[in-house]
């Protein structure tokens, strides 16, 4: 299971990385979704995509990395860091955060609670 885990978060770092907003979401079950920061759940494969999309409108150089893994049973806490630039600013951001999936029976996001620091997000959005 832990290799199997690690293999969907290695391919899932690289749909982020592929710009594609329907590539994020296919790691997705079809009624999955994702909460960030505890702000309006995005649900289903169309919202996820929606929300990765908007990801790559505000910073369209996005550049994802995988920064660990901890498991327990079909729940996951999936590390990472992305750098890249502000669309309007064009300012550097480098934010980390991670997301705690609980996985379905066919290794599907059923759904995502992610997490970062939006005060740092803003702050190095206005430089």
């Amino acid at each position: 299971m832990t290799t199997d885990i690690a293999a969907l978060a290695a391919a899932y770092t690289a749909a982020w990385n592929s710009g594609s907003p329907e590539a994020v979401a296919s790691f997705y079950a079809d009624g999955g979704g994702i909460v960030i920061n505890r702000g309006t759940p995005w649900v289903g494969r169309a919202g996820v995509a929606a929300m990765a999309a908007g990801f790559f409108a505000d910073v369209p150089d996005l550049t994802l990395t995988c920064d660990g893994l901890r498991i327990a049973g079909d729940h996951v806490a999936y590390l990472w860091t992305f750098t890249g630039h502000d669309a309007k600013t064009h300012n550097p951001l480098r934010i980390s955060g991670w997301e705690e999936w609980d996985l379905d029976s066919h290794g599907k996001v059923a759904a995502s609670r992610g997490w970062f620091d939006a005060e740092d997000y803003g702050r190095q959005v206005a430089g």
